[in-house]
């Protein structure tokens, strides 16, 4: 595997591409969507892409063909098909030029290439072939557990991207669960979140899946820690009843504890891991390994979409393309994820760690603090629940807020019955219509209380339905989005140092309230005795 090797910039790229200039200018008069007359028909037709099942629709962003063919010479300059391509291939992308860093390859694509790659390079052959064994290792083992017809309860054990990935699939994918089959997820180091997953299970008939890469996850720890007594305490064999997600070598591979062990690699970054064994476990139990393997299919192909030139078959690459414009062009700092699908209701809080902890980066890979936005804010949740809550600010605040919109064109479940004359997902999907166009367009008034000032940009990624295989190139589609925006940008999208201050003070401060006669910590101490004087 080789590293990424650049000549020693003493200046972040990104400001001094000559697209970046050409888009600032443009960025002074963009397009006018609330003009009358500028939001048509042949516009909405004009300005749509399609792949892998999925069509985007971006007439209602602010751009034009100038904004455009600037956008993906800004991709060009910034070689981000490159890169995406030594990505996939395995080479070194995690890294930080002349300072300590993770320094190792980004190869979540790697848990899901199996399906006639071509041209695979060596380092991700082999990177897939550890992936198959494991899936293979899976597969017996749900074949041997619906044989017992012992289980119907997995309580999983995990945080960050050991839960947040993992829960939104299983909750979009719930019309498949299997009859009797169900999850608990405990996260939180919070007692509560433990007795709350605890509550009502039958731990005779429980599994518990416990995800660390290391082992040593201070919540996931403590948490199986309390779980595992609970077995011990109701006179069950805990060994018999847990298994593990983690990387070879680790406190959790260890078969005197778990029954079965899966593993993962460093190569794996916990937000991207969802499609390895630590999202295939979960969904393999509850909806069957036939839906995790479907998911599989759905992100190799959006994966393979991301190799491809030009933006009217990439996707992931033109959305990656619009948010820098919103981004980094019309300065709007927050982008809001809007499901219009209540089986994504957890889907955007995945996407909000997937791109923050990606994006949320002050230096450059070589180590040049950066002039310029990074990462915007990401939040959302799912229409029409959210039309009632802050969409008043989305059409009249004095913030503007990007939208990226998912919607599907049937639903899941078999119950869509005709209530005065249409059905309820037409409703739904007229609602996300009307909002993509009110957004834009707006609406003038002699009352300034009804003055809506519209240009508030937004596109639509629409599929056919929500299915475990475009569940899965919906989640590449989002991976990949970002990796583009970070290739651009020219920062490391996969390491998070971000997380690891806050995790050094909270050991100090535990270490306080087990020996508080001890190595002094001021500043913990005088919070300490406020809490303590309560």
């Amino acid at each position: 595997m080789t590293m990424l090797k650049e000549k020693r910039i003493t200046k972040p790229l990104f400001i001094h591409y000559h697209a970046y200039k050409k888009l600032q200018e443009l960025a002074k008069h963009p397009f006018d969507l609330a003009k009358p007359g500028n939001l048509t028909p042949e516009r909405l037709n004009k300005y749509v892409s399609e792949s892998c099942g999925y069509k985007l629709l971006y007439g209602t962003e602010r751009i034009n063909d100038e904004v455009m063919i600037a956008l993906q010479s800004l991709a060009l300059e910034s070689q981000a098909m490159q890169k995406m391509q030594q990505m996939q291939a395995g080479e070194i992308v995690n890294y930080i030029q002349g300072h300590p860093s993770e320094n190792r390859p980004a190869l979540h694509t790697a848990t899901r290439d199996f399906f006639d790659s071509p041209n695979p390079s060596k380092a991700a052959m082999e990177a897939a072939k550890l992936a198959k064994a494991e899936i293979d290792k899976l597969k017996k083992f749900i074949a041997d557990i619906d044989k017992e017809n012992k289980f119907n309860t997995l309580i999983m054990i995990g945080i960050g991207g050991s839960d947040l990935g993992p829960k939104a699939h299983y909750l979009a994918l719930q019309y498949l669960h299997k009859k009797g089959r169900s999850a608990r997820f405990i996260s939180n180091i919070d007692p509560d979140d433990v007795a709350i997953a605890l509550d009502g299970v039958d731990l005779k008939k429980a599994l518990v899946l416990v995800i660390s890469k290391t082992g040593t996850t201070l919540e996931t720890v403590t948490d199986e820690a309390i779980v595992r007594a609970r077995f011990k305490s109701a006179g069950l064999n805990d060994a018999e009843h847990f298994i593990s997600v983690t990387m070879p070598g680790s406190p959790l591979d260890d078969p005197k504890k778990y029954r079965k062990t899966f593993y993962m690699w460093d190569w794996i970054g916990g937000r991207y891991s969802t499609t390895s064994m630590v999202g295939g476990v979960l969904l393999s139990f509850t909806c069957g390994f036939d839906a995790f393997w479907e998911l599989l299919k759905g992100a190799n192909a959006m994966d393979k979409a991301a190799l491809k030139n030009g933006i009217d078959k990439n996707l992931p690459l033109l959305a990656a393309l619009l948010g820098i414009w919103n981004r980094n062009f019309l300065n709007h700092h927050t982008l809001a994820i809007i499901p219009y699908s209540q089986a994504l209701i957890r889907f955007p809080a995945h996407i909000q760690q997937l791109d923050m902890e990606s994006h949320g980066k002050r230096i450059d890979q070589q180590g040049n603090s950066v002039d310029f936005d990074t990462g915007p804010i990401i939040w959302g949740e799912v229409g029409t629940s959210s039309q009632h809550s802050f969409f008043q600010l989305l059409h009249q605040g004095t913030t503007t807020v990007p939208i990226e919109f998912i919607a599907y064109k049937e639903n899941q479940w078999p119950l869509n019955d005709d209530v005065h004359g249409t059905t309820s997902q037409q409703k739904l999907l007229a609602n996300l219509f009307a909002q993509s166009l009110g957004l834009a367009t707006g609406q003038p008034s002699d009352n300034p209380n009804k003055v809506f000032p519209g240009n508030r940009p937004s596109h639509i990624v629409l599929g056919k339905k929500l299915t475990p295989y475009s569940l899965g190139a919906l989640l590449a589609f989002f991976e990949h989005k970002i990796a583009f925006q970070g290739f651009i940008w020219d920062i490391n999208s996969f390491d998070q140092e971000g997380v690891q201050l806050g995790k050094v003070l909270a050991n100090k401060i535990i270490s306080r309230f087990a020996k508080p006669n001890e190595t002094p910590y001021p500043l913990g101490d005088t919070l300490i005795n406020q809490l303590n004087s309560l």
